[in-house]
């Protein structure tokens, strides 16, 4: 009833239905950014008052991959900073939502075409590349393609992951006959079930394998970029640039 309200003194919709699910209208979503914005801004107002050096911290949202294996370096840096940084752990699509509503200042995931009202920029691009135990065959390669995993047993996302969709359908196209040894949601469990024996996997080359297991690029499969992104209204948010400035300079 409040947002109906809202929306009516702003003589604009705010919401439809979708089915029993309220979802927000373009315009919604530019009041929901606004809303965390000021917000945000009152907070730190507040903060200012009471402690001049006590600001609220800058928001990084990422998955769990990008933390551990792309961001760890940067964050670590940011940190000993003292500036203020507070870490959000999310999936792709909840990244972009959180840094085009304002929850999150900066967002890093994998994306394919810029988001709509996000400005943009790749921080590391990596190749795809299966994980396995040193002492298996296809180990003796410098490379390999998706033809090598004829009969593979493979641990893989769940079937709603981006990174499963998109590799089941490369494996289609090069008509390799797989099966799935295990789901796992995240690298590190997937790395645990291949050092493990569970099967073999599909990872991005940031991905660092445990003593044991080695990593073999795969060269039909298409690169991987990581995207920092961040709203329009906050590109000239020095805070934010310098969030940006170390994460590009600190990816592996």
């Amino acid at each position: 009833m409040k947002i109906r309200r809202l929306g009516e003194v702003l003589a604009t919709t705010l919401y439809e239905r979708e089915g029993r699910e309220l979802v927000l209208t373009p315009a919604g979503r530019d009041v929901e950014r606004f809303a965390h914005r000021v917000a945000r801004e009152v907070a730190d107002f507040v903060q200012v008052l009471a402690d001049p050096v006590d600001v609220a911290p800058i928001v990084l949202a990422a998955g769990a991959g990008a933390h551990l294996y792309v961001l760890a370096d940067a964050e670590r840096r940011l940190l000993a900073r003292g500036d203020g940084l507070r870490l959000l752990t999310t999936d792709r699509d909840r990244t972009i939502e959180a840094v085009r509503s304002g929850e999150a200042d900066v967002g890093v995931a994998v994306v394919g075409t810029r988001p709509r009202g996000l400005a943009s920029a790749p921080i590391a691009t990596y190749a795809q590349v299966l994980v396995l135990p040193a002492g298996h065959p296809l180990a003796r390669r410098r490379s390999l393609h998706l033809a090598d995993l004829e009969g593979a047993a493979l641990v893989v996302p769940p079937p709603d992951r981006p990174h499963r969709r998109t590799l089941e359908q490369a494996l289609r196209r090069a008509r390799v006959r797989w099966q799935v040894a295990m789901e796992a949601d995240g690298w590190a469990p997937m790395l645990h079930f291949v050092s493990i024996g569970a099967g073999l996997a599909i990872v991005n080359g940031c991905v660092a394998p445990p003593a044991g297991l080695v990593t073999r690029p795969i060269d039909d499969l298409p690169t991987v970029t990581y995207t920092a992104m961040i709203h329009t209204d906050r590109r000239h948010d020095p805070r934010v640039e310098t969030v940006l400035d170390v994460v590009r300079a600190s990816a592996p």
